[in-house]
């Protein structure tokens, strides 16, 4: 087995001058970065906890792990399986349950990948590959809360299936 490291650095940027003095005299907003990336990530909390709708928040972070580490194996099987992806769009989406206390844990996401594939003959082949990504994918393999796949593919005009 081999172990691999990861670091980020978050920067909170939301002292509006009297830091955290009270609930509402500070900003959620905050910068996620990382050494040798471009941008960093606007991001804040959720709206509903006084966080800025204009960055992504936590909830969507995770979110959007979970659709691109799905993304990166589907495209990385179906090269190795020949099938040749000239499209591809996730639209993720997620539940989470928020406790009387104020804790919360997601009970659910959703996978919505739509990906066109130039032969229709390997149709079957692609719900194959996205069933597989699952097993693969760390991300999916790391929440304790499930993860559904709903792709649809197409080849030409009107070719589609479901799995999931």
């Amino acid at each position: 087995m081999r172990s691999h490291h990861y670091r980020i650095t978050n920067r909170w940027t939301g002292n509006l001058g009297e830091g955290t003095t009270t609930y509402r005299a500070y900003s959620r907003n905050h910068e996620i970065s990382g050494a040798g990336k471009c941008v960093p990530i606007p991001a804040s909390s959720d709206p509903l906890f006084r966080g800025d709708s204009a960055r992504y928040n936590p909830e969507e972070l995770l979110l959007g792990a979970l659709s691109a580490c799905h993304m990166l194996w589907v495209l990385h099987l179906c090269a190795d399986a020949g099938i040749v992806v000239t499209d591809y769009s996730d639209d993720a989406e997620g539940e989470m349950a928020e406790l009387e206390d104020g804790s919360g844990h997601f009970t659910k996401a959703v996978l919505h990948p739509r990906m066109t594939i130039r032969d229709a003959a390997r149709m079957a082949d692609a719900v194959g590959v996205h069933e597989r990504a699952h097993y693969f994918c760390a991300m999916a393999q790391s929440v304790n809360f499930p993860v559904e796949c709903v792709p649809e593919i197409r080849a030409g005009s009107n070719s589609r299936s479901d799995c999931s």
